[in-house]
Formats: structure tokens, C-alpha cells, sequence
């Protein structure tokens, strides 16, 4: 119980008026002991009336699941069991790893009542998000005193990585409007493996598609039309060591991989591939085995959900012993890090064991506040040590990937927002060319 500044503004009204007695005598010293006693006798049963009175509840609803960096309504319902009306100051019960903006906020609670009150929430962390009660602050009859309660349940809900690239590709790819995204579905008439279906010959077909037996049971040409191959594997692997704990954006670099990770996968999946991840260099490494079909998706967001980047340094070497471990089957290994020029040596030979029976891709996030500061107009002796010196880390960062390139990597290197759909053209170029 706290007292109200209407509370403190009688007391401190009635303190001037026994200054007032205490200067002037007469009738004011009378006056001051009744209106003190009045005072005292009405904050008493201001007090005993709030103490006995019934505690407001709270009803928290929220989605099943969020996802990391967007806003979600949540409906928080308030219960006034009252017949009279409560000015009621509530706070929801928001971890650090959340914020709900406009909180704490006041409202009026009708006599008898339920009110329902909606406030945007948004999860700052991946992983389960734990939610206390909710904290409500209530005035008394007379508005004198202030009562907190702890009202409601705790609650968890599963933050997963931001999949709405995912969705969007799905609505896009309904419409065939893929392109839209920046996403290229090739389609080279022969150029893959795979045999898809006879039809009709075409004017420009090659003659080394031309089906001669079943041209002579039609007594027409029809040519044999080809697709990407099937049932191939991708496997990612995800760097979740502490270089990615950086941030780029209001994101960490380890999240911006997820999300390339998971548009991937969705697109893999999509096309009749497996997908599999590998966490490698974190605190709590992990292997998903790969999965098939779109329904697996969710298995994929449930895996990746509370992935963190730990405090370890990475270790390509043992992920690719890992791969070639867990992985005998030739795949398309898409190795998602931030590259380090302190690389080469141990990245270079990662890559070359894996080369041995797979596809490799190394996905590097290239850091757009380097390239900001290396371009960055000089105009004092610090700045032009900075450009300097992000010059020389971009030039050692180049000399790493063209290794990497003659050790037989493809690469992608991309910002973090464009790291995504360059991913995926580069799996569509490989699966067009029938490299895997």
C-alpha cells in the first residue's frame, strides 16, 4: 500500500493550516485538530476498504509462436470483479528479451467488467520467451492509497527466426512470381540429368533430344524434356561461433545467416531436395539429418529456433570431419560465416575435404559499415587511418576468397539483406547446370 499525492496533498494542506493555527491562535488550532482527525479517520477507512477488497484478475492471449524482430499484438484482458469503477495502472510482465512499447499505461475499469486491451510486442532474442504475470496498480475508493497485485499467469512462447521471406516466396511462387524476390527458377531444356516427360518438338530443340522411337510410333518428332535432378541433399552449415555474435543492423550476423538458412531450406525443400543443418562452433553443437517434402519445414524452424552463437572460436576443420561423418551421401555443402583473413589456412583446408565428395559453397556476409568506412571522404588524420585500415582488411578479406575459389569453393558474398536471395540463385544456378 503506497499513498496517493491526493493523499499527500490533504497532509500537506494540513500542515499549512497548523502553521496557520500556530501563528494566528483563535479558532484555528480547533480547526486544525478537526481536520486532522476527519483526515485520519477517512485514509484509515480509504485503507481498510482497499485492504479487504477483491483483486482485479488478468487474461493474457498471445500467438503460439513469434517471430524474432516483428511486432505481434498480444490481448491482455483485465477483470474488475467490482461494483464500483478502478483506475487501474497496469505493466505486462515483458522480459528484457522483449519490448512492448507504452508500458506502463493507465486505464479505467468499468464496474463488473472485462476489458480487453491489445499492445505490440517484440521479441529482441530467438529461443522461448517467458512471460511473469502481470503487475496492476489500483486506486482506493476515496483515491488516497494504491494497491499492487499480481494478476494473470506466466506463459512461455517460442521466438523462432524471421520466416517471413518464406512466406512471401510461398504467396510469390502461387503466381509463379518468383522474380519478384530476386529469385531466378532456370530452366535449360537438357542441360540437367533428370527425365521429366515427352512432348511435342519444338524449333529449336537439339537433336540429341529428339525421342526417335516413340517420333516413329506418332510419326511426329517429340523431344524429351529434362528438369533440375531430385532427391539431391543440401546440407548448411552455420558458423555459431563468437564472430557472429556482431551486430549488422539491429540483428546479429549469426540471425541474418538463419534467415538465409531458412529461405534455403524452404526452396531445397520445395524442389523435392533434402535439407540438413549443422551448428558448428558454438557451445552446443547440433546436427539436423536431412528431411524432405515442404512438410518438414516445421521440424527445420523447431531445430532452429534457439540457436545462439556462443563465446567459442570456430572450427571449420572439424565441421567438415563432422559432415564427412554424418554426411557420406554427396551433398551440397553451404558453409554460412563471416570470413576472417585468420581463415585461410584452416577454411581452405575444411574446403578441401569436403570438395572430395561434395559441392561446396561458402556463404560469407560481406560488412557493409567496412565498406561504408573505406569509402568513407577523408578529411582528417584519424578518418584516413580508418579508410586505411578497412581498405587493408577488405583487400586481405579478397586474397582469402580467391583461395578459397582455386581450392574448389563457389562463394556468395553478399550484405546481409542481399545474402538470402543470392543464396538461392546460386543453389538454382547449381541445380540448373546438373552440378550436384
Amino acid at each position: 500500500m503506497t499513498p496517493t499525492r491526493r493523499l499527500l496533498h490533504f497532509t500537506l494542506a494540513w500542515c499549512l493550516l497548523g502553521a496557520a493555527a500556530s501563528l494566528f491562535g483563535g479558532p484555528w488550532p480547533a480547526a486544525w485538530a478537526v481536520a486532522g482527525s476527519l483526515l485520519a479517520a477517512i485514509a484509515l477507512a480509504d485503507l481498510l476498504l482497499l485492504r479487504f477488497e477483491k483483486a482485479p484478475r488478468a487474461r493474457r492471449r498471445l500467438p503460439g509462436r513469434l517471430a524474432l524482430g516483428v511486432e505481434t499484438e498480444v490481448i491482455l484482458t483485465l477483470i474488475n470483479p467490482l461494483r464500483r469503477r478502478l483506475q487501474t495502472e497496469w505493466i505486462d510482465g515483458v522480459p528484457p528479451a522483449a519490448e512492448a512499447p507504452g508500458q506502463p499505461a493507465v486505464v479505467v475499469l468499468a464496474p463488473e467488467s472485462e476489458t480487453e486491451l491489445a499492445y505490440p510486442l517484440r521479441a529482441l532474442e530467438r529461443g522461448t520467451l517467458a512471460l511473469g504475470r502481470t503487475w496492476l496498480r489500483v486506486r482506493s475508493r476515496f483515491g488516497l492509497w494504491r494497491r499492487r497485485h499480481l494478476a494473470g499467469e506466466n506463459c512461455e512462447v517460442r521466438v523462432f527466426p524471421n520466416y517471413e521471406p518464406i512466406v512471401r516466396f510461398s504467396l510469390l511462387a502461387m503466381s509463379h512470381r518468383e522474380s519478384q524476390m530476386g529469385i531466378h527458377l532456370l530452366n535449360r531444356r537438357g542441360g540437367s540429368r533428370e527425365f521429366h516427360q515427352l512432348r511435342e518438338y519444338h524449333d529449336g530443340d537439339a537433336l540429341s533430344q529428339v525421342d526417335w522411337k516413340a517420333s516413329a510410333r506418332r510419326l511426329q518428332l517429340i523431344s524429351r524434356e529434362y528438369r533440375e535432378q531430385r532427391h539431391q541433399t543440401v546440407v548448411m552449415a552455420i558458423d555459431c561461433g563468437r564472430r557472429m555474435r556482431a551486430l549488422d543492423g539491429e540483428l546479429p550476423q549469426f540471425d541474418h545467416c538463419l534467415n538465409a538458412a531458412l529461405l534455403l531450406s524452404f526452396i531445397a525443400l520445395r524442389q523435392g531436395d533434402y535439407a540438413g543443418v549443422l551448428g558448428f562452433g558454438g557451445d552446443d553443437p547440433r546436427w539436423l539429418p536431412p528431411v524432405r517434402g515442404t512438410h518438414s519445414m516445421p521440424v527445420l524452424l523447431n531445430h532452429l529456433h534457439d540457436y545462439q552463437a556462443g563465446l567459442q572460436p570456430s572450427d571449420f576443420l572439424e565441421a567438415a570431419e563432422r559432415i564427412q561423418q554424418f554426411q557420406r551421401r554427396r551433398a551440397l555443402v553451404v558453409l554460412l560465416t563471416n570470413l576472417r583473413s585468420e581463415d585461410q589456412s584452416d577454411l581452405a583446408a575444411a574446403v578441401r575435404l569436403l570438395a572430395r565428395r561434395h559441392l561446396v559453397v561458402v556463404a560469407s556476409l560481406t560488412e557493409a559499415s567496412a565498406e561504408a568506412l573505406a569509402w568513407h571522404p577523408v578529411g582528417q588524420f584519424d578518418q584516413a587511418l580508418a579508410a586505411a585500415a578497412a581498405h587493408r582488411y577488405l583487400g586481405e578479406r579478397k586474397a582469402v576468397l580467391e583461395h578459397l575459389s582455386g581450392c574448389g569453393a563457389l562463394l556468395v558474398d553478399q550484405p546481409a539483406q542481399r545474402l538470402p536471395i543470392a543464396l538461392c540463385n546460386r543453389y538454382l544456378d547449381i541445380k540448373a547446370g546438373g552440378r550436384l
